[in-house]
């Protein structure tokens, strides 16, 4: 069995995903924030790490780069949905979702997903990422 750790800060988004990929067959392990995550990782290695982007402390660029020096066999998919406004909420000097994204990308995320994505995309993802299923 495949293991699966999930780093959000939203409890929400964290136990969706769990939920998901405990039905799809994988062993998941969830944390806040992305220090837990290196704790998480360092007590027992994950196949693959999930991470949201716009996270306290320590964001999910940073984690990425450290998940990458000190696990570089960890396979990662970053994950955003912050940094988009609507039209009354405008803010010109706002990051968007995608730029968050595209950092993840440069800091050594495997994939990447916008949030909401559906169930299916998500495993999709996480078989892409490990080389196995329908990609």
């Amino acid at each position: 069995m495949q293991n699966v750790l999930v780093v959000d800060d939203e409890i929400d988004v964290r136990d969706a995903i769990k939920r998901v990929l405990d039905r799809a067959g994988y062993s998941v392990r969830v944390t806040d924030t992305a220090g837990g995550a290196l704790e998480e990782l360092r007590r027992s290695t994950a196949d693959v790490v999930i991470t949201d982007i716009i996270m306290p402390k320590i964001n999910g660029v940073e984690a990425i780069e450290f998940i990458r020096k000190e696990f570089p066999a960890v396979r990662i998919i970053a994950i955003s949905g912050g940094g988009n406004f609507g039209i009354t909420a405008y803010q010109p000097n706002a990051i968007t979702t995608s730029a968050y994204l595209a950092a993840a990308e440069r800091a050594g995320a495997h994939r990447i997903l916008t949030k909401p994505f559906e169930s299916r995309e998500l495993i999709r993802a996480v078989e892409q990422v490990l080389g196995v299923g329908h990609a």
